[in-house]
């Protein structure tokens, strides 16, 4: 099950208190078990245990520049926002905010 819409807007990366991207289908939009957070200005990326995001730094994976650039990319292409539930792998959204932080 994808996090709740009500959620969504209240996340925020623990280290940098930026709102977070939610892809809820993975990468490619199509796996929702594969769904994750990103936090783009401290590079980290959440896994999700089931409704459960796993907002602890320490748990977290933190990526290379180069990755978060491309994830942001992505997130672009399926319409992904920050703080929103928006993206589920069928948007267009520009996304221009996205990584400005």
């Amino acid at each position: 099950m994808p996090l709740s819409e009500d959620l969504l807007p209240v996340l925020a990366c623990p280290e940098s208190k930026e709102p977070l991207l939610y892809f809820a289908g993975g990468e490619d939009g199509k796996q929702p078990e594969a769904a994750f957070l990103l936090a783009t200005g401290s590079r980290l990326r959440y896994r999700i245990e089931g409704e459960v995001p796993v907002l602890l730094v320490e748990e977290a994976e933190r990526l290379e520049a180069r990755e978060v650039e491309r994830l942001v990319k992505r997130a672009e292409a399926l319409g992904i926002k920050p703080g929103s539930g928006t993206g589920t792998g069928t948007g267009t959204g520009t996304g221009s905010e996205m990584g400005k932080r």
